[in-house]
């Protein structure tokens, strides 16, 4: 029997911590599905209720507001993301072919992990691509920053900076590639899908090509010339 993931987040993201009772876990699981298939615009707490069967005040006893919710499924998935490349690249000795799996492991479709029951990785992923700006691009981003709220993607960028720099120490922008190479991968994903005459990935809609090209930019930017 596989153990369940326990990801431990910060308890200002929330009035009453989601992963403690069945219904904190359907909240997840659902506005996860309704945000995926109706966009976070439409989505609404009277709409998770009507779909989960509860009511609103049951949802407000979890969360301040939908962006509150959005920003924890948001900090949700980076924890995990952090854990995941931890997972792929732990056994992996040369730091390129390290940061080579971090490129694909960010680029590339993700599958539903078993050991989080109430969370579905790969829709989940999908909205961090369409939607996962919306947590941090808004007027209040600043006190939500001192609260900590965002974190999990700025140790998610640290651990990829650790591995830039492994790949050449003398490297001046690791926390900025970092944070490049997530955004881009999420932006060429969208506009591969959506706005093809944006990217050279549109017809073929090969996520497999958006690798190479973050290969080719991450690579000749760090070290010109790096070997592998």
């Amino acid at each position: 029997m596989e153990i369940e993931l326990q990801i431990k987040m910060n308890e200002k993201l929330f009035l009453r911590n989601p992963e403690h009772s069945e219904l904190g876990k359907k909240i997840i699981r659902h506005s996860i599905q309704l945000i995926y298939k109706n966009g976070f615009e439409s989505f609404t707490f009277k709409k998770l209720a009507e779909d989960i069967g509860t009511t609103e005040a049951g949802i407000y006893r979890y969360f301040e507001n939908k962006h509150r919710l959005l920003i924890y499924i948001a900090a949700w998935y980076w924890s995990w993301l952090e854990y995941r490349v931890s997972v792929n690249t732990n056994n992996l000795k040369d730091p390129a072919v390290k940061l080579k799996k971090v490129i694909k492991l960010l680029a590339t479709a993700v599958e539903d992990d078993i050991k989080t029951t109430h969370v579905n990785e790969n829709i989940l992923h999908q909205i961090i691509i369409a939607e996962g700006s919306k947590a941090y691009l808004t007027k209040h981003v600043s006190e939500d920053n001192k609260d900590q709220l965002f974190k999990p993607y700025k140790d998610l960028c640290a651990a990829i900076g650790e591995i830039i720099l492994a790949c050449n120490p003398k490297y001046k922008y690791p926390k900025s590639m970092a944070s490049t190479i997530i955004e881009m991968a999420h932006f060429q994903n969208f506009f591969m899908n959506n706005l093809p005459a944006l990217t050279d990935f549109g017809k073929e809609k090969d996520e497999l090509k958006i690798v190479s090209f973050l290969e080719e930019l991450v690579f000749s930017s760090i070290k010109k010339g790096y070997p592998g």
